[in-house]
């Protein structure tokens, strides 16, 4: 029962076949962004939907059984026959178990305005136009990676102006938000798919659920898609007690002796870990680090206030320079990175704490959670699933929604295409289009096969920040 495609819709879909005007032989619906917290959204997440759950002949007569009688128990005995067995059994013999479906989007990674139409569904079995709206519940779960991936991107465009405003490369920009997020995730499954729509933008991670799910759903097969360090936790700090800190450092220099090396550092008193361990009995060591630096991870305490303390006193330790721009840069050996309670506004705050501090945000990395993961939800970017074009009779309906009570929630109109209109992205209908637009949206399936797909690399490219003026 649990991989019954049938099942996989909300409970009042089942009646809606019974529902529209007689003689509904097609429709048209899209699905938007209206809004929300960004004004550009990051699309991302749609093929790994079709591919788990939409893709090939995922309807047998097994499973039409199994829900009919899943929703004879369901639903009152009073309201009749509400399950359309013959739809589906339709699908099973006259589709082969395929859904006969044609979907458009647009290219994932392509980066858009909000209030554009990023896909389309229509139905291509003029007795089974109902489909296209039972399927809103699996597609309208794109939001969740398309809202990781917004907020992942607009979280890196932060980073890249403080690095273009204080650093002297941007090399580093890749690895500077790290995912924390997998246990903070709702299932395995959520950290697949919104640790995967993180990867789009940053190579930083210790979810692997994500790099998985980019390799399967994306490919090629053998891709890695995200990087990590050696790093502690408070257990194989705490399990040396509170005098055996030092040693506990000098066992990890001594078993990961070359390379990054991250080590929380709060786990009694950070700032006897900074001044008497890393900037005292172990400076030597410290200093003669090969490969890679000593990454010192607080983990409490107010996140802008802590990060400039903390780069304060391993400057005193340890000296500075300044770079290109003028900001203090520690040496090579030893940087910092912030796990503790970030999101797009924290992560804003610190780096502006550290440039009005003459720090250079080249100092530090950052590592995200909930913030990144979970502090997200379909509001977040007011995604929507909508109708907006009919056939009956033979005849073109157009359809829309105009609540007197929410102008906000006005949907749009028609059979609907995405084109370029000087140089951006604009929503119009079939019937505008010019002779020189081209439709962006692509098919990306139909009739129950994948018509294209994107690697993962593809998908990447599109997200880059476009190169800025100095």
């Amino acid at each position: 029962m649990e991989n019954n495609i049938i099942l996989k819709t909300d409970s009042y879909k089942i009646s809606h076949h019974l529902q529209y005007p007689p003689n509904t032989t097609y429709i048209f619906s899209y699905f938007e962004s209206r809004g929300g917290k960004f004004e550009k959204c990051l699309f991302f997440g749609l093929q790994y939907i079709l591919k788990k759950w939409l893709a090939g002949p995922v309807v047998t007569l097994e499973a039409v059984n199994k829900a009919e009688s899943f929703f004879e128990k369901h639903f009152p005995k009073e309201c009749g026959k509400l399950f359309n067995r013959a739809g589906w059994e339709r699908i099973v013999n006259h589709h082969g178990g395929m859904l006969p479906l044609r979907i458009k989007a647009v290219r994932e990674g392509t980066v858009l305005p909000v209030k554009n139409v990023l896909f389309t569904v229509e139905s291509t079995d003029t007795e089974l136009p109902w489909l296209v709206n039972y399927f809103e519940t699996l597609l309208v779960q794109a939001w969740y990676p398309i809202t990781v991936a917004t907020n992942s991107y607009h979280q890196k465009l932060v980073i890249d102006r403080y690095m273009r405003e204080t650093a002297d490369s941007l090399d580093k920009v890749p690895f500077m938000l790290h995912d924390f997020g997998y246990r903070g995730s709702t299932s395995d499954e959520s950290a697949g798919i919104g640790g995967a729509a993180h990867l789009v933008n940053f190579k930083g991670t210790d979810t692997l659920r994500g790099i998985i799910t980019a390799a399967e759903y994306y490919g090629p097969s053998d891709l890695m898609a995200g990087f990590s360090v050696p790093a502690t936790e408070h257990s194989t700090m705490t399990s040396w007690g509170r005098d055996g800190e030092k040693e506990a450092v000098e066992h990890l220099m001594g078993e990961i002796p070359e390379g990054p090396l991250s080590i929380v550092s709060d786990s009694y008193n950070i700032w006897t870990m900074l001044d008497e361990v890393f900037g005292g009995d172990l400076k030597e060591r410290v200093e003669r680090r090969e490969g890679g630096p000593i990454i010192v991870r607080p983990d409490s305490g107010d996140p802008p206030t802590m990060v400039v303390k903390v780069l304060a006193i391993l400057g005193d330790k340890f000296g500075t320079s300044r770079n290109g721009k003028a900001f203090k840069i520690l040496p090579h050996y030893i940087r910092v990175i912030q796990g503790d309670g970030i999101d797009l506004e924290s992560l804003e705050e610190i780096l502006q704490a550290m440039k009005d501090s003459d720090w250079s945000a080249d100092n530090l990395v950052f590592g995200s959670g909930g913030g990144l993961l979970q502090k997200v939800n379909r509001d977040t970017m007011k995604c929507a699933y909508k109708c907006s074009q009919v056939i009956i009779d033979g005849k073109e309906v157009d359809v829309f929604k105009e609540p007197t009570t929410d102008k906000g929630k006005t949907s749009k109109k028609g059979k609907l295409l995405l084109v370029k209109q000087d140089g951006e992205f604009k929503t119009i209908k079939e019937s505008e289009k010019g002779p020189e637009q081209d439709d962006e949206l692509v098919v990306v399936f139909e009739n129950g096969k994948m018509v294209t797909e994107w690697t993962f690399e593809e998908v990447r490219k599109r997200a880059q920040l476009r190169p800025q003026k100095e």
